[in-house]
């Protein structure tokens, strides 16, 4: 009887001792990814899942503060135009290529060079890139770049495998091959991407799950009718309406941060022949739409009031907001004043959404109240990936669209509306504001740098190539199995420590 209870204890103390058996994580994104390559892409989903397939140089926490993933610390020349980054001994990417101070040179060298790529704007500091020992390397800047240590928390930082780019170029992203906890095993477009345990990650021990799969559900309700079947093990963005409900729910779990980005509408002002339309060459017809607007209504309808309405790239609690420029009340007179004195009676404008119910009924809702005003607008829904080849084309007039957030405020308003701005679809360019926002971006003086945004923002309110809606909240629902999830305010969903129980 003393051995069957011994041996029951020892049994029951290993079982103890282990982590939470592992398991294929299953993930309802709202969209499908674009291409998964972090210098071409640009969706918001293919962040959610380079999180998991390619380690940074550096991160963020929670509270927003930068810390070290690839490269272990870093240190500034007393001029502010050197950058010098110690790396991580002992990493490897996934085919095998050992990281280190040439593949990050060749990562930034890429980034930089390559046609393709959209962070050339992010990078557009980096002067040369020194191997100055076998982990180290150090930037050289044609300008003090306060934004620079930000931009490597993002794609910009993101390393993928020399050895793999270059037999793949522009092709990467049907296979690609980085250094994080996951590596890529299978995509099919509009169905799923697989990602397997990469055992020889650096950081392996916080990683608890064989295999994660993503899976575009655009359908919020759909989406959280498969968690709740028990097919998925969380989902992001829940809708606003269905938090009560998950919140209520004792299978369920609720998770919220509030976001650093925004959501608007961007208008086709100089994107080839696309901005050709008459809201995209008339201002007063901007000024117009953006009149026919309640911000705080199109809340409570569509979000129950759970995000922030807003009229700029950063939130009203943000400390860049321009507190001079508030968000305008709706004035449905003032602008048919504005449409008769742009020379029009009714004004048509076709404005694409993609294809899920949250989206629609934005849309659906800026239809109704630009309607009351004069604007006659029609609504092409699309699937996300779709509609983001158009913009970049100019193939559009106008876009329901939005951006994550950054740390830095420059990740939130220069590659968007400077005049070589890597996701400048709107096609603006004003050389004040570009001059305004480089100099934002250069100083490292906090006052400076708010008066710049301050003054570009008093531009960009008279012009509108982007009008801001409001600002959400992520909202992600998990299986109440889940354990070790950690919220973050850039909405990307990290698995290291995650399990199943």
């Amino acid at each position: 009887m003393r051995k069957m209870t011994l041996a029951a204890m020892l049994l029951a103390a290993t079982a103890l001792s282990l982590p939470a058996h592992a398991t294929d994580f299953r993930i309802g994104l709202q969209e499908d990814p674009d291409v998964l390559d972090p210098d071409q892409s640009r969706t918001f989903v293919g962040r959610i899942v380079y999180a998991a397939l390619c380690d940074k140089l550096v991160d963020i926490t929670p509270d927003l503060e930068i810390v070290p993933q690839l490269a272990t610390d870093w240190s500034w020349s007393d001029d502010g135009l050197q950058l010098t980054m110690n790396l991580r001994e002992g990493v490897t990417f996934h085919d095998g290529t050992p990281f280190d101070a040439e593949a990050v040179r060749a990562n930034i060298e890429r980034s930089t060079m390559m046609p393709e790529s959209r962070r050339k704007s992010e990078l557009a500091s980096i002067a040369g890139t020194e191997v100055t020992g076998p982990h180290q390397v150090t930037f050289t800047l044609t300008n003090p770049d306060a934004t620079l240590i930000a931009q490597f928390a993002d794609r910009a930082g993101m390393m993928i495998s020399p050895t793999a780019a270059a037999e793949a170029g522009v092709g990467f992203g049907a296979n690609p091959v980085c250094s994080g906890p996951f590596q890529f095993a299978q995509r099919i477009q509009q169905d799923r991407i697989v990602l397997e345990r990469f055992d020889a990650y650096w950081n392996a021990d916080a990683i608890h799950l064989d295999s994660v799969t993503y899976l575009p559900i655009p359908d919020t309700t759909v989406r959280l009718a498969n968690l709740r079947a028990g097919d998925l093990h969380m989902l992001e963005r829940l809708a606003a309406t269905d938090a009560a409900s998950v919140r209520a729910d004792d299978d369920l779990q609720y998770a919220e941060a509030v976001s650093l980005g925004y959501q608007g509408i961007t208008i086709n002002v100089g994107n080839g022949e696309g901005a050709d339309h008459p809201v995209g060459t008339n201002t007063l017809l901007r000024q117009a739409l953006e009149l026919s607007i309640d911000r705080q209504a199109l809340n409570q309808v569509v979000f129950e009031g759970v995000f922030a309405a807003g009229n700029q790239s950063f939130p009203p609690n943000s400390p860049w907001y321009n507190a001079d420029i508030p968000i305008p009340a709706r004035d449905v007179e003032r602008a048919r004043e504005l449409i008769a004195e742009a020379g029009f009676e009714r004004v048509p404008l076709e404005v694409m959404v993609t294809n899920n119910p949250v989206d629609m009924q934005v849309g659906q809702v800026l239809q109704a109240m630009a309607g009351e005003a004069g604007f006659d607008i029609t609504l092409r829904a699309m699937e996300f990936a779709s509609l983001l080849a158009d913009q970049s084309a100019g193939t559009y007039q106008a876009s329901r669209i939005g951006w994550s957030g950054r740390v830095d405020p420059d990740g939130n308003i220069h590659q968007f509306v400077t005049c070589d701005g890597g996701i400048n679809d709107s096609g603006f360019c004003d050389p004040a504001v570009d001059a305004l926002l480089n100099t934002a971006r250069t100083s490292t003086d906090p006052a400076v740098r708010k008066q710049s945004y301050d003054a570009a923002r008093a531009i960009l309110a008279e012009e509108l190539p982007l009008i801001y809606l409001y600002h959400q909240t992520w909202i992600w629902a998990l299986a109440d199995t889940v354990e070790g999830f950690t919220p973050y305010p850039d909405g990307m969903i990290r698995l290291e420590g995650v399990m199943v129980q």
